[in-house]
């Protein structure tokens, strides 16, 4: 028999159980985005605000590390940008958005 037929011939199911027994089919699923939020999202959303305001905070003399890894001290800060010296007398313009850490960060995390 094929299966098509055997699910077609099956008695339709009664809609007696009300609210509770129609949630109780979606409470895996909203236990799910649950743990995604508090174990995924949540954390994510912190670290990124953590990191918008050490951005704010930048100011001369800071140690820090750049997303492509450049280890550098912050030399001038403007609105958008910041420049960043990474030997002697060699200075880098970036994005702010391209500051990481600062080294701080680095000695506390080993």
């Amino acid at each position: 028999m094929n299966f098509l037929n055997v699910f077609l011939s099956m008695p339709p199911q009664a809609a007696e159980g009300g609210i509770m027994q129609q949630l109780g089919g979606f409470l895996p699923f909203i236990l799910i985005i649950v743990v995604f939020y508090f174990f995924m999202i949540r954390p994510q959303m912190k670290r990124q605000k953590e990191l918008r305001k050490y951005r704010e905070a930048l100011k001369k003399g800071d140690k820090v590390i750049t997303t492509g890894g450049i280890y550098g001290k912050v030399s001038e800060v403007q609105e958008g940008f910041v420049r960043v010296e990474i030997a002697d007398g060699v200075k880098v313009k970036m994005d702010k958005s391209a500051i990481v850490m600062d080294m701080s960060d680095v000695a506390a995390n080993k």
